[in-house]
């Protein structure tokens, strides 16, 4: 019999600290002249809030889904449906090869840093060999403006998997969740752009052995592409009595990116660079995306112990570094090259893990 273990403490909150936290995003005195409308607005927040109102706009599932009597958010199904457009998108053969550009970088010349990464110059070194391939489109995702944009935000993973695999839904239905205020999440933006891509190229700096703070928001909340279930009306939202009956009467696990191809490139000043390009590999490899080639999954040091504060002069001399790059991104163009033709295929193929995760 499955067993749904509780016993975490109480997590909610009395209306007077509810309220407290919700005004406190008006503390600039600009607001001070509106406080009876704000107060109104604390009201329905809180509203929302005592009555759980995670999703207020919902539609029935209808067909195709396990139960389509099921109440499902709207703002999901859009999600859902901006990523099987993309899918269309990715197998689409006549259509151009796609490649997904990523700054893994946090820092943004345009908040607190006051300069560009150079993550974003390599990154750009990247794009300029890719723009030059005929039937190629590239489109970059620069993960820094999740600490310059107003509002952009990335939320944590809530492990769902962890209950069971069903339970941890593709595109992810943890959020919105508008009674937590929990809302604008840049993931529904960002899961299509994995979908329509042939390759994805990364660049990535090493923050305290591991990648940044942004970079790892984004790849915690990718679990859901590998394995996630893609009818959040089978577990009736997140039931996790019904995922796990539904993972042990036998889970498939999914993996709906594999098959794109890979390059990455990890870069540090002083440690951890080798071991974060071998967990960013096994992570991509792992979900399976094919690599393309030993020349494509590189780490480098740029200005090795030195000041930080010249960091980018030494990355202006490193000619080396510069060239490793544009051979990443050709390397990425030539395995989506040989994918999309039939050349390339997982040596694996075909083959049923014995023990799924």
């Amino acid at each position: 019999m499955v067993v749904v273990r509780k016993g975490m403490p109480p997590v909610k909150l009395d209306e007077r600290e509810f309220k407290r936290r919700f005004l406190s995003r008006f503390y600039d005195p600009a607001f001070e002249p509106l406080q009876a409308e704000l107060d109104r607005v604390a009201d329905a927040a809180w509203d929302g809030y005592s009555h759980s109102r995670k999703a207020p706009r919902t539609v029935k599932a209808g067909p195709g889904f396990a139960d389509p009597d099921y109440d499902l958010s709207v703002e999901w199904i859009a999600a859902r449906q901006a990523i099987d457009d993309a899918q269309r998108r990715h197998a689409d053969v006549s259509g151009a090869s796609r490649i997904l550009l990523i700054n893994g970088s946090s820092r943004n010349e345009h908040t607190c840093p006051g300069e560009m990464s150079k993550s974003w110059r390599l990154l750009q070194l990247a794009e300029e060999v890719i723009r030059r391939e005929p039937g190629f489109e590239c489109e970059t995702l620069d993960l820094s403006v999740l600490t310059a944009e107003f509002n952009r935000v990335i939320y944590p993973c809530k492990s769902c998997v962890s209950t069971a695999m069903p339970l941890c839904h593709w595109p992810c239905s943890c959020y919105p969740n508008h009674s937590l205020q929990q809302n604008n999440d840049w993931m529904n933006e960002i899961y299509p752009r994995w979908a329509a891509a042939h390759g994805i190229l990364i660049i990535a700096p090493v923050n305290w052995y591991q990648v940044s703070s942004a970079f790892k928001s984004m790849m915690d909340r990718l679990v859901c592409a590998d394995g996630g279930n893609a009818d959040p009306s089978s577990t009736h939202g997140k039931d996790p009595k019904k995922a796990k009956d539904i993972e042990l009467a036998g889970w498939d696990f999914p993996r709906h990116l594999a098959g794109r191809t890979f390059g990455v490139f990890v870069h540090g000043d002083s440690a951890g660079a080798e071991n974060l390009r071998r967990i960013l590999t096994d992570w991509l490899e792992d979900m399976g995306l094919i690599p393309a080639g030993h020349l494509a999954l590189l780490n480098r040091y740029i200005g090795y112990l030195a000041p930080y504060a010249t960091s980018h002069d030494d990355l202006d001399k490193d000619a080396a570094t510069q060239e490793d790059v544009r051979n990443l991104a050709s390397a990425v163009v030539q395995s989506v090259r040989q994918v999309r033709n039939g050349e390339l295929k997982p040596p694996d193929r075909g083959l049923k893990e014995p023990r799924q995760k």
